[in-house]
């Protein structure tokens, strides 16, 4: 009985867990992500199933996204960017790769 309590408390832990992971990334100059510009710097990006928060400092911006799952491992977190807009991010020792739009509005 004790361990089947322990092991649903773990479960439960790791799905906490899971749900509140963020990843660093960098710009290294001014970036447009949904439309929505932002400025060079440290960021913290956090997401939902369609959904992306990236905190700088006390600035947020939130933005649609989709989620898209890779076949291999990515080894270290990239951004992959056209000219000066984001296309995606891709999130090292994960499977998942966020994808945004080329236009589309969000929410500073």
């Amino acid at each position: 009985m004790v361990k089947k309590s322990l092991l649903a408390f773990v479960t439960f832990a790791l799905a906490v867990a899971s749900a509140a992971a963020s990843y660093s990334v960098t710009f290294y100059q001014p970036v447009v992500v949904n439309g929505q510009t932002l400025q060079a710097g440290d960021y913290k990006v956090q997401f939902t199933n369609d959904k992306a928060t990236l905190h700088q400092g006390k600035s947020v911006t939130e933005v649609p996204v989709k989620v898209e799952n890779t076949t291999e491992k990515i080894a270290t977190t990239s951004v992959r960017i056209n000219g000066t807009q984001v296309e995606e991010i891709r999130l090292g020792g994960t499977h998942t790769k966020l994808v945004f739009d080329k236009t589309g509005a969000g929410t500073n």
